[in-house]
């Protein structure tokens, strides 16, 4: 644009001297094109969402009549009804799409399992929507999301038994969220997708939050700082000044406030300090083992199913997330 500006400028000048009415006809012409360069960088500085390797059998199919609420599926191919991977998309529940996990649907098809990749609404929408607490959409998009999979079963040739969620970070509590939380479906319903349950055969995630409870939070990781967006509260302090009167907020949308020894198998996959211990301050609280070793106590407390991977005990057998949903899915 400016490169423009310094074209136009030297024949301004000429055209003034000229007679003034032609030199404003000039400037005028010159908005007009400083307008369109700037439409056309703004399409350039857009982000262009990356396109699957593989097509899906259905792109950006609603579940539901907001624009996020749409979802991606690819079909495997078999004669009987497929297992399927459930994945929700991380990002603090802030930013991403379903794009993040177009990379491992070839490894799942090739194992006669079927994908789905889900759009939810952000914060940002929620709080657009005065949602309360914000962290109710995302949770919820992701359950209704799960029921409308579930009611197009004997269409997309699905085992509605078999379906495994994943996610990493906001997309991995999202998935535990599911995992441990009662089934929510609503049996009355004249909503046939609502109906549907709500509840998973298996689920692995990667440094995935498990708690959104301050108080708890801080006693395994004293500098963790994540979560008080969920609530619509700028920081943990101030979750923690109103702990008293949102407590019911804290125990719905908390994963591990959920865990009974009903749950479906847990995957439990970190990164992060090697030999980390609870009570230390970490680089990353927000994904650190740490979180994963305090809820892997709690499944086996209870006798959930639980595999746990991390630098500090990393598991040979099923070393990934992906690995986990494969081996557990296809049992």
């Amino acid at each position: 644009m400016l490169i423009r500006r310094l074209f136009f400028l030297p024949l301004a000048y000429s055209l003034i001297a000229l007679g003034g009415g032609l030199a404003q006809d000039v400037k005028k012409d010159e908005k007009k094109d400083d307008k369109k360069v700037e439409k056309k960088d703004e399409k350039k500085e857009e982000k262009k969402l990356p396109v699957p390797a593989i097509t899906p059998t259905a792109a950006n199919v609603a579940y539901g009549k907001l624009d996020r609420q749409v979802l991606d599926f690819w079909q495997a191919k078999s004669d009987k009804p497929t297992p399927l991977v459930f994945c929700i998309h991380g990002g603090g529940w802030q930013g991403g799409d379903k794009s993040g996990y177009y990379g491992g649907v070839k490894t799942f098809l090739d194992n006669g399992i079927s994908v789905v990749t889900i759009n939810y609404r952000l914060m940002k929408q929620a709080n657009e929507q005065k949602v309360t607490p914000p962290v109710k959409a995302p949770l919820e998009d992701a359950a209704r999301a799960l029921q409308f999979v579930r009611s197009k079963a004997a269409e997309w040739n699905i085992d509605k038994k078999r379906i495994g969620a994943t996610g990493g970070s906001a997309g991995g509590c999202s998935s535990l969220w599911l995992a441990f939380h009662d089934d929510m479906a609503d049996p009355k319903s004249e909503d046939p997708i609502a109906r549907e349950s709500t509840r998973l055969y298996c689920a692995a995630v990667n440094g995935a939050q498990v708690s959104l409870d301050p108080k708890v939070v801080r006693e395994w990781l004293p500098n963790y700082t994540y979560g008080a967006h969920a609530f619509g509260l700028k920081n943990l302090d101030e979750v923690e000044k109103e702990r008293e009167k949102i407590a019911a907020w804290i125990k719905e949308y908390s994963p591990i406030t959920h865990v009974t020894k009903d749950d479906p198998p847990i995957g439990l996959y970190y990164g992060g300090v090697k030999g980390a211990k609870v009570g230390e301050e970490h680089p990353d609280p927000t994904h650190s083992p740490i979180l994963g070793v305090k809820l892997a106590e709690k499944l086996k407390e209870v006798g959930v199913d639980v595999v746990f991977h991390s630098n500090t005990d990393p598991n040979k057998e099923l070393p990934t997330a992906t690995a986990f949903l494969i081996a557990y899915l296809k049992k």
